[in-house]
């Protein structure tokens, strides 16, 4: 059985500590109980936070899966098998793009409902399109290494019910010559 392994792992740019301060804080201005919290955001809590979520962000790709987490207060892990992801997008709005951020998005197979629980939304990743074109590298040797496994499986089991029904053809020609002789 082969093993699983890392092959790589993803790096974030730092400036997505300044995008979640900016996004939270534009959040704290727009909700009236924010406005309360806005000083304390902007001097000292929105750092420690932005920094401390920054910090828990990881992101491996394995020969087998894709593996995220992030979060401290409500940490967020997934683990994705790489046959199972359907689709990977970038999202990169104007605020995104003035960080010079993206967001990749994975779409996986199945466990749709209305908490979208078939996506994974990894932002910030150092050199994003050659983390995305790996992962859609990997995906492809899995898929074949897969339909490959199956294929010589069917292979094993057409080969072994070629000899049965060969042993099966002899049999029967040796009952027939028996037969005949004493008729």
């Amino acid at each position: 059985m082969e093993e699983n392994y890392i092959i790589r792992q993803a790096t974030f740019n730092p400036k997505v500590k300044t995008y979640i301060f900016i996004v939270v804080m534009f959040y704290l201005i727009v909700s009236f109980i924010g406005l309360v919290v806005l000083p304390f955001w902007i001097f000292g809590l929105g750092q420690w936070l932005s920094n401390k979520f920054f910090n828990t962000l990881k992101c491996e790709l394995g020969n087998k899966h894709l593996k995220f987490s992030k979060g401290f207060i409500l940490h967020i892990e997934k683990t994705i098998p790489l046959e199972n992801i359907q689709d990977l997008s970038f999202i990169g709005g104007p605020i995104l793009r003035s960080f010079g951020l993206t967001i990749i998005k994975v779409e996986t197979a199945g466990g749709g409902g209305a908490h979208q629980s078939n996506m994974m939304s990894m932002i910030g990743i150092e050199n994003a399109e050659e983390f995305k074109n790996l992962i859609l590298t990997q995906r492809e040797k899995v898929i074949k290494e897969k339909s490959h496994g199956t294929i010589s499986t069917v292979n094993t089991s057409s080969a072994s019910s070629d000899s049965i029904l060969l042993d099966i053809k002899n049999e029967l020609t040796q009952i027939k010559q028996i037969l005949a002789t004493k008729n």
